[in-house]
């Protein structure tokens, strides 16, 4: 079987978490469904994959590897009690790198409202500063959630209600160096689209939207005020690039995978895992681990 990019999903982000409980409630209150738990007890971890499967989700009862738009929440056992465990953000210095997970609702102000009446913390409320189009609520764990509108903000002000069903795991953001050779990277090798960028010239960085769209999936037309055009989507990266990055010496993120650890990795599911390595290896790619390494071959 042949190999094609068309036929590739931007599967999970996998988050490091200290206590699975209270993670698992907070994300089961954003609406999200535990779809699958894989448990390695000789090796002291296990992983929690969630996702929206409602009616009104986009993938409703597919398999966890056939869809966009998982969370997958790593817990290595022990942490929960340990008070010297604590995860990296992403956000600030030295674990600087992964910057947030987004979740698109129906009503935002409701939704935010919703949040907040449960006892939830924000790093940023609707009602601060200038963007008062998006939140961003916080984890259990500190992990950014930004909140974005799939409706105009200024038409759902008076809506008290919200239906978490209708929710997105919109997109995963992380920084880059050099936005070139990031976005060569996700185009050229991993297949991903090009779907949106936003510059933000003043405040000198750029965001650019990359997923696995069908043909008709790319926004044509601007969106209503305060409206990402892509709200209504799951499965996009987001690459953050603040200009000037790409002139530094030496690594500028952190991974997430050496201390301090948080965010662990994006995945990306494939149709034909074997003849999709082998296109890797054609396009010579840097690995980690290759499908032929260690005890683990199916990733």
């Amino acid at each position: 079987m042949a190999t094609s990019p068309l036929n590739y999903k931007f599967n999970h982000t996998m988050l490091r978490v200290k206590d699975p409980k209270k993670s698992l409630e907070y994300y089961k209150f954003l609406g999200l469904t535990q779809i699958n738990k894989l448990e390695f007890p000789d090796n002291k971890f296990d992983l929690y994959f969630l996702a929206y499967d409602g009616p009104q989700s986009v993938s409703p009862e597919h398999h966890w590897s056939d869809r966009e738009g998982v969370l997958e929440l790593t817990h290595n056992y022990g942490s929960e009690s340990d008070p010297n465990f604590k995860v990296a953000n992403g956000n600030k210095d030295p674990g600087r790198g992964f910057g947030h997970i987004c979740v698109s609702v129906d009503n935002i102000q409701a939704a935010c409202k919703r949040l907040e009446d449960a006892g939830y913390s924000f790093q940023k409320k609707l009602s601060d500063g200038r963007m008062r189009h998006i939140a961003f609520a916080l984890d259990p764990d500190g992990y950014w959630v930004e909140i974005i509108a799939q409706n105009p903000a200024d038409k759902t002000e008076s809506v008290t209600t919200t239906n978490t069903q209708a929710y997105r795991f919109n997109h995963t953001m992380i920084r880059v160096k050099d936005a070139e050779a990031s976005l060569k990277f996700y185009q050229e090798v991993m297949g991903m689209t090009l779907m949106r960028v936003s510059e933000q010239k003043e405040a000198k960085f750029n965001l650019y939207f990359l997923g696995y769209p069908s043909g008709s999936d790319i926004p044509v037309e601007p969106s209503p005020n305060g409206v990402n055009p892509l709200a209504s989507h799951e499965g996009l990266l987001e690459l953050t690039w603040n200009y000037g990055t790409e002139k530094e010496e030496g690594q500028v993120y952190h991974n997430g995978n050496t201390d301090p650890q948080g965010f662990g990795h994006i995945c990306v599911s494939v149709d034909d895992l074997n003849m999709a390595c082998q296109r890797f290896e054609e396009k010579n790619v840097n690995w980690k681990k290759r499908l032929t390494d260690g005890r683990m071959k199916e990733v």
